[in-house]
């Protein structure tokens, strides 16, 4: 089956929350029956239902669909989704992302400024544990002593035991994020009694070993690689986890274990998975058929409507000028943007000058318009591309038409022939109701027209691009070509760090800049900045103001998947959309263009576990001494990157350029917004502290230091003054 979460609703799980009770963030049972064990597993299809439910766990927050009896209470059903908190936790924490809304404390999460009273912090911390008393539940009722009593055999019994151990990969998976973010936290399992009661605190490096042991004995009962439905766990995913605790084992149990990081992430390489051709593809609605995700959270707008998961990771971050309709989606809730940090990790020298613009300009209209009919156009003045505009509303009239040999035209003020314009004398002075203005030649035409002084201007043009990024420098245009059913002017150069401007004629009377950078020229602009070398596309649409442009590397990091038209590179205020430049990775849109089944919740699985990542951790282990093969680490970054420029080997690396700070950034690149990030800095010590700063880091635009304390999250306050087991983490 496609996603194996569409059979779970409303199925019981027979889990109690054994963690302290708090009354503002207390579980809720899942039926409202509360049906027994047995009640429940009389029938044998359930044991599937309920380990449906389990990795449902994962993508919904209740019952009920997007809300209704949610599984934990005390906080709005969204906030307390498992995936939201997770990427709350891992990416709004960093220099990968921020948010702008007012949420309670939820700006305190980019400021690394929270407390233990938090309460997104809370939820997420019961939500973790919430799924692991699930999982707790369905092994102790599929343990072979159940089992027995029921007369459970055959097909059904074999079934089972992959069932269950699936059951312990789901709540390894927990434990891990437990132990990554909380680090000493309540300790249960299914050895534990139902019921309430106050659980034992076990520290890090023990949960470490706990972990590891459950992850080693379950790995030969899972299905082999690929064997497994979608959206299930299989022996690669317990490799992919394995990878990543060794990798981190040194934060974790401050013992290095590269050895075994290089040889877990080998076998995932090794796996049968591969590389998706597109990267883009892992990432949209139909992302189920993508052969590089090995384990994700599965959505399905139609059965697991969430208003977390996707549904909150894709509409958040559509705001702005963004189109809601391109990603697949009713509209968009302007929350969350990236750092200069993270574009900056592609275009290291992006302040210097552009890797790629494009420029929308206003609507005609949003201007006074002058109408110009003519043969060229069948003499329709209603033909709204035929027209100039007056951008600052004073009679000045000004555009480019396009025009045959010999082409007659006048101007009209409305798109009738109640009142014209011609010129009988042809002295460039307009008549009222005057002879047809002529052209002699074929050409693209420059016209200015002011109403005030009847005066008007018609030169022929050609454009072509000049500078000191360009092979003729500041003294001979590179021509670009004309397309009349585009109405643009195109031009394929090589460039090299400099400067460009467009100009008619091989001739400065004429050109253009952009001053603002923000894709709309200006008569005599500024010079406009080419950062890094490389093949460009340049492209100019004229015709009537705002005159725009384009200039997009031909060969590029297709990862960098940024929205910058109305955005800032540089946030001043979080709390502007408009501060940040937004992020299209996440799209409810399918490969071949078409919408997901629903334009609220998205289609879009989210990938927890998939290849290039465990590319980069085979890469990273082996830097750090883990042993493997340099090599081999070099041909797996260079796959990723030759796929990140769409099949070109133009940003492929030589083994010199693989250092560590190289994984870290590549890492951002392949894996932004994937809910890595958080880890990934607190292994290389740049998290907390001040040796890495980034846009607001500490609560300050410029970024400041803040207390290692912050490496870890805080228990919530209500679980440590109920439960006399647990003490709070150092610091809090």
């Amino acid at each position: 089956m496609k996603k194996i979460l569409n059979i779970f609703l409303a199925i019981a799980v027979l889990a109690v929350i054994n963690t302290s009770c708090i009354k503002d963030l207390d579980t809720v049972p899942i039926d409202p029956d509360v049906v027994t064990a047995a009640d429940v597993f009389d029938d044998p299809a359930s044991y599937k239902q309920v380990l449906a439910k389990l990795y449902g766990g994962f993508a919904v927050s209740g019952q009920e669909g997007p809300s209704g009896q949610p599984d934990i209470s005390g906080i709005d059903e969204g906030f307390g989704q498992y995936l939201r908190g997770l990427w709350y936790h891992q990416e709004l924490t960093t220099d990968e992302a921020v948010i702008g809304w007012n949420d309670q404390t939820i700006k305190n999460f980019h400021g690394q400024s929270w407390g233990s009273s938090d309460v997104f912090i809370a939820a997420f911390y019961y939500r973790i544990f919430y799924q692991v008393a699930a999982c707790n539940e369905f092994i102790r009722e599929t343990a072979d002593s159940k089992l027995d009593e029921r007369g459970v055999t055959g097909q059904l019994r074999e079934d089972i035991q992959y069932f269950r151990a699936e059951a312990r990969l789901l709540r390894a998976i927990s434990y891990w994020h437990a132990m990554d973010m909380f680090a000493n936290v309540p300790f249960v399992t299914e050895s534990d009694p139902v019921g309430a009661f106050f659980p034992q605190q076990i520290m890090r490096a023990d949960l470490f070993q706990y972990v590891e042991s459950e992850l080693l004995e379950v790995e030969g009962l899972l299905k082999d690689p690929k064997a497994n439905e979608y959206a299930r766990a299989d022996k690669a995913s317990a490799w992919m986890l394995l990878a990543k605790l060794y990798l981190n084992a040194e934060v974790y149990s401050n013992s290095a274990m590269y050895d075994k990081a290089v040889e877990y992430s080998e076998k995932v390489v090794n796996s049968g998975y591969t590389l998706d051709p597109v990267y883009q593809n892992i990432f949209l609605a139909d992302n189920h058929n993508s052969p590089e995700i090995i384990f994700p959270i599965a959505f399905d707008g139609l059965n697991t409507q969430t208003w977390g998961g996707n549904t909150f990771i894709i509409h958040a971050a559509v705001g702005g000028e963004m189109d809601p309709a391109k990603y697949g989606i009713d509209g968009g809730w302007g929350g969350t943007r990236t750092t200069s940090a993270l574009v900056k990790t592609f275009y290291p020298d992006i302040e210097k000058g552009l890797m790629s613009i494009s420029g929308h300009g206003k609507s005609i209209n949003e201007y006074p318009v002058l109408h110009v009919p003519g043969s060229y156009q069948g003499w329709d003045p209603s033909n709204d591309s035929t027209v100039l505009a007056s951008v600052n509303s004073d009679g000045n009239y000004e555009g480019y038409l396009n025009m045959d040999a010999g082409s007659e035209f006048k101007f009209t003020p409305q798109p009738d022939w109640s009142y014209d314009w011609g010129d009988n004398d042809a002295d460039g002075s307009l008549d009222v109701g005057g002879a047809n203005i002529q052209v002699a030649e074929a050409g693209y035409y420059k016209i200015n027209v002011d109403t005030v002084a009847y005066t008007y201007t018609v030169l022929a043009t050609q454009f072509g691009v000049i500078g000191d990024a360009t092979a003729g420098g500041w003294d001979s245009d590179q021509n670009m070509t004309f397309d009349p059913a585009t109405g643009m002017w195109t031009a394929v150069l090589d460039l090299v760090p400099g400067f460009v401007k467009f100009r008619a004629n091989d001739d400065w009377a004429i050109n253009y800049g952009d001053t603002g950078l923000d894709g709309i020229l200006e008569a005599d602009g500024d010079n406009i900045a080419i950062a890094d070398a490389g093949t460009y596309t340049l492209t100019m649409k004229l015709g009537y103001p705002d005159y725009t442009y384009s200039i997009v590397r031909s060969a590029f990091d297709k990862r960098a998947m940024f929205f910058t038209e109305g955005q800032t590179l540089e946030i001043v205020d979080i709390g502007n959309f408009n501060d940040g430049y937004a992020i299209e990775k996440f799209k409810n849109i399918t490969t071949d263009g078409a919408t997901g089944s629903n334009l609220t919740f998205p289609d879009t699985d989210f990938p927890m576990f998939r290849l290039a990542d465990a590319y980069l951790m085979y890469a990273e282990a082996v830097l750090r001494g883990g042993g493997g093969s340099q090599a081999t680490a070099l041909d797996l970054v260079n796959a990723i990157r030759t796929r990140a420029y769409g099949g070109e080997t133009g940003g492929n690396i030589t083994s010199a350029d693989l250092t560590l700070d190289f994984i870290l950034d590549e890492r951002a690149r392949e894996l932004y917004w994937e809910c890595h990030r958080r880890t990934d800095l607190v292994r290389y010590g740049k998290f907390t502290g001040g040796s890495y700063l980034w846009p607001w880091k500490g609560n300050v635009a410029g970024g400041s230091s803040t207390d290692g304390k912050f490496d870890i999250f805080p228990l919530p306050d209500g679980d440590v003054n109920a439960n006399s087991n647990l003490q709070q983490n150092p610091g809090y």
